[in-house]
């Protein structure tokens, strides 16, 4: 095997093992958002409020059991051909975590435009509530779209950093320094959720710039959704409590 071979497999796995922790702050991710849609303290669920967390979870099982295994094939790839069946693998899970982001957020959309929709016809709930819910909302939407962020951005967890062919969706500091030991730099699920919160909390861009047309509209609904919810929801609970 030449040294070239050798560096490209010992790079692959590198990032493999980096990435296995991503993967599992992901699956976190979604245990995390439906434990807050269960806290809801008004109920702004289309149907039971236990059906949309019953689904993600049981939809999370599977998919962790996927992501278990894809880690053991990985482990154990060494050669390109491997690696590019892991890949392939991943892309499949990738598109399963997908179909899930999806369902999060729009149970997410479903709660604020009930929350909304009681505030303009006065029918909310207690103050105290409507702060609670208003934050729970907030936080959902930051970790779907950390979710987002990190499922679109340059092809996804499966190919970031292993195939040469790869479509930038964001623009992070470290893509543009000269130091040699950010050359190989890869970002990871703690740096799209950064991106998510800084975008929820400014409304617009902070260090990290979106490139594509997707990764701008995704940034503007994240943007839009925190600002309804904390403008308008939020002012209008201080305001009751005043």
């Amino acid at each position: 095997m030449s040294t070239s071979e050798t560096t490209n497999q010992n790079h692959h796995h590198h990032l493999l093992h980096t990435q296995a922790a991503d993967f599992w702050m992901a699956r976190s991710a979604i245990f995390v958002i439906a434990m807050l849609q269960l806290l809801l303290v008004n109920d702004f669920a289309l149907w039971s409020r236990w059906l949309g967390p019953a689904v993600e979870l049981l939809l999370l099982v599977p998919l962790s059991v996927a992501t278990a295994w894809a880690q053991h094939k990985a482990r154990r790839a060494t050669t390109d051909e491997h690696f590019r069946l892991v890949a392939r693998g991943r892309r499949m899970i990738r598109r399963t975590a997908l179909g899930l982001t999806i369902l999060v957020t729009l149970l997410n959309f479903v709660a604020l435009y009930f929350l909304l929709k009681a505030l303009l016809t006065g029918h909310a709930g207690p103050a105290q509530t409507l702060l609670i819910d208003a934050m729970n909302i907030w936080c959902t939407n930051i970790i779907a779209f950390a979710l987002w962020f990190w499922s679109i951005d340059r092809g996804g967890p499966a190919s970031r950093g292993l195939t040469s062919k790869q479509h930038v969706d964001f623009l992070f500091p470290q893509m543009s320094m000269a130091d040699p030991a950010y050359r190989s730099w890869v970002p990871g699920f703690i740096d799209y959720l950064f991106v998510a919160f800084t975008n929820a909390t400014a409304f617009s861009p902070t260090d990290t710039m979106p490139l594509s047309a997707r990764a701008k509209l995704l940034s503007m609904a994240e943007a839009a959704v925190s600002l309804l919810t904390l403008a308008l929801v939020a002012a209008r609970a201080v305001n009751i409590l005043a």
